[in-house]
This record gives C-alpha cells, sequence and structure tokens, in this order.
C-alpha cells in the first residue's frame, strides 16, 4: 500500500521535502494556505550555507538551478555605525559560489516549486485541526470544512505551526520586533541610497537598534528595523515619523533609507522557541523547521529547514516500510544538530541588538569563522 504522506506548509522547508520525496518515487501533498506562489511577498534574500541549504539542494537535484539564479555577489557586507562610517566592509571574491551566495526567497521559492509534479501542491489549503486515527495516521481539516486523511503528517507550518502542538507545548517568547520597508525602482529612484547599500547587505548598527538594508534581485532594496523585545504595542511601528523619531541624531544618509520606503511600515513581532526543545515521538507525525525550531532570523532558520527537509526525506527513503523508525532516526539527529545553532543564534541575535553591538560584532566579524545574516 502507498504511504500517504501530508506536509502541511509550503515554505521552503515543505517545498524541499516534497522534492526530494519526489526524487525518491515517494509521493506526498502539500497544503498551503495561501492562495497561490504570487499571493504575498516572501521577504528578501537568503544566504545558502554549503553544508545546510546547499545541500539540502543537491539533494533535491537543484545545484545547477541554483547557480543560475544565485547571486554570489549579494555576499557584499557593510557595516557603519550612526555617523556613517564603516566598521566592516566584506567583498566576496567575484563570482565564486565557495561561499554562501545568496538568492531571493522568493526565487528560491520558485525554483523549488517549478521542480514539482502540478498537483503536488494544493494553494488556500490552511490546516484547522489534525486528528489521531484509532488505526493510525491522521485526519486532516481545513479552513472551509475541507477534510482528508493520511499516513504521516509533517508539520512544515512554520512559526505558529497546527502541528507542533500535536507534539509539544513549547510555548514561543517575543525576543525582537523586525520592522520592514521596501524602496523599489532603487537606482533610478534613488541612486544614493543603491550605492550606500550596494549589491549585497548594509547594516547600521546602533544602541539596542539597528537599521539594516539588503538589494534584492529585481532592483529593489528591503530595509529593516531591528529593535529589542518590548511591551510598545506593535502599531507604534508603523508610523515613518515614529521611526525617524527613533534614530534622530543618525546621519542623514542613513535614516533617508526609512523616508525612501514606498509604503508604511510593516512591523512584526519576532520569536523564539525555548532552546533545545524536544519531543516524545509519536507514531506518524514529525516536524521540520520553524514548526520543529524556531529560531531568531539571524542566517539559520531557511538553512536548517531545507536541511531537516532533506534529512527526513533520506530517512523514509531508506526506511518505507517503517516511516515511524525513520522519523525517529531523523528526530533524534535533528535535536542534536539544532541545540547548538539555536543557542548561537540567540546569543547573536542579543548581542546584535546590545548597547556594545558595534563593537561585538566587528570583533564577532573580525575573529569568527562564521558570518550571521540579517534575515534568513
Amino acid at each position: 500500500m502507498t504511504m500517504r504522506i501530508a506536509i502541511a506548509g509550503g515554505g521552503l522547508g515543505g517545498l524541499a521535502l516534497a522534492r526530494i520525496l519526489h526524487r525518491h518515487g515517494i509521493g506526498a501533498v502539500v497544503y498551503e494556505r495561501e492562495a497561490g506562489r504570487s499571493a504575498r511577498a516572501q521577504g528578501g534574500m537568503l544566504d545558502l550555507h554549503p553544508e545546510s541549504g546547499q545541500q539540502a539542494l543537491a539533494e533535491a537535484g537543484l545545484t545547477g538551478r541554483f547557480r543560475c539564479e544565485a547571486r554570489p555577489e549579494g555576499e557584499e557586507h557593510r557595516i557603519l555605525d550612526p555617523a556613517g562610517r564603516t566598521l566592516v566592509h566584506h567583498k566576496p571574491q567575484p563570482g565564486s559560489f565557495s561561499g554562501r551566495p545568496e538568492i531571493d526567497r522568493s526565487v528560491l521559492r520558485d525554483l523549488l516549486l517549478d521542480s514539482l509534479p502540478a498537483d503536488t501542491v494544493l494553494w488556500q489549503h490552511r490546516l484547522v485541526t489534525a486528528t489521531p486515527r484509532p488505526g493510525g495516521g491522521f485526519g486532516l481539516t481545513f479552513d472551509g470544512g475541507h477534510s482528508t486523511d493520511c499516513d504521516v503528517l509533517v508539520g512544515a507550518d512554520g512559526a505558529r505551526s497546527v502541528v507542533r502542538s500535536l507534539l509539544t507545548d513549547a510555548t514561543l517568547s517575543h525576543v525582537a520586533t523586525l520592522v520592514e520597508l521596501s524602496i523599489s525602482e532603487a537606482d533610478q529612484r534613488h541612486p544614493d541610497l543603491a550605492e550606500l547599500v550596494g549589491p549585497g547587505n548594509l547594516w547600521c548598527i546602533g544602541v539596542n537598534q539597528i537599521l539594516a538594508a539588503q538589494r534584492l534581485g529585481d532592483g529593489s532594496i528591503r530595509v529593516g528595523i531591528s529593535v529589542r523585545a518590548d511591551d510598545r504595542d506593535i502599531d507604534t511601528y508603523r508610523s515613518k515619523r515614529a521611526l525617524l523619531d527613533m534614530f534622530d541624531g543618525w546621519d542623514p544618509s542613513l535614516t533617508a533609507l526609512i523616508e525612501a520606503g514606498d509604503s508604511a511600515p510593516a512591523p512584526r513581532r519576532i520569536e523564539a522557541m525555548p532552546i533545545g526543545t524536544r519531543w516524545a515521538g509519536q507514531p506518524g507525525i514529525t516536524l521540520i523547521g520553524d514548526a520543529a525550531h524556531l529560531m531568531p532570523p539571524v542566517g539559520e532558520g531557511a538553512n536548517q529547514a531545507m536541511l531537516d527537509a532533506a534529512e527526513l526525506a533520506g530517512e523514509l527513503a531508506a526506511s518505507p516500510a517503517d516511516p515511524d523508525s525513520a522519523i525517529r532516526t531523523y528526530e533524534e539527529a535533528m535535536f542534536t544538530r539544532t541545540h547548538p545553532i539555536a543557542d548561537m543564534s540567540a546569543r547573536v541575535q542579543a548581542m546584535m541588538l546590545s548597547p556594545t553591538a558595534a563593537d561585538d560584532i566587528v570583533r564577532f566579524f573580525t575573529a569568527g569563522p562564521a558570518e550571521p545574516a540579517p534575515a534568513d
């Protein structure tokens, strides 16, 4: 009998899992709440690490297509102080894929979507409940009343995972607030800002706050303002005026990034799961990505989600007759792998929004082997 695998969530992890399973001759259905691939913006760019995100793409058979779409020049990274002075300027080797080349999240998602059979992803399927069936597997109910069932359920449904609640009652903690703006057609409309940001990432580091920007492949600039978690109403951050007041005294060439935003600022709470969260395995169900180990966005989230997908797919392909054993093996390896990464991510997040962030980050970049990214 064919094993029916349901993947809740069509983000990078869920799509990578479906793709790698497909390469092993194992079918899966991805249930995605969005109305279609263009229903909403997918965020900025991310750097794919050789040992995780790129490894998953290799197992998906997509390395060649990734290299066609990625932008090695996006690794360029400048760190400034509030006066506009350069503290760090990292320039990658031109055209080199030896590091962590950047790719727009939307481009990577499209690459994965295009690699799947047309009927793999069912759009407008927001999972509401998953109920264990007496004989094994799960009954799934979606917004709007549609229902189905499956033998294996994989929660790839992100920070607010519905599937997670079946395995753990771990609660999320508020670790920061991120406010995003977008500047379209930067080269034509704001050439000074385009030159300031360059082809990659720009961080402007103050006391307990960061003003960051990154260039996307479509010529736009994504601006992100990160501040420490506080009790302020999130609507406070929807006003450009309020944001500019937060950066009073900063060099005007930097705060121009806020003024140039095309629309109202979009704030959201950044949350994380407790470091080291584990659960007792249950038959026919598991989690990958943010559903399993939500971390602060310092460059690891998407990479670990894709590696989760590759490792889970590999275990299921190796033991198709015993998916529960495959899941247990995957989970033990995943818990061991992600614990130190979650710990590092929390420490980097705290460092970036500390009173001594500029000195700490310069020391980190000049002494440490790894580089965090401003978002993942």
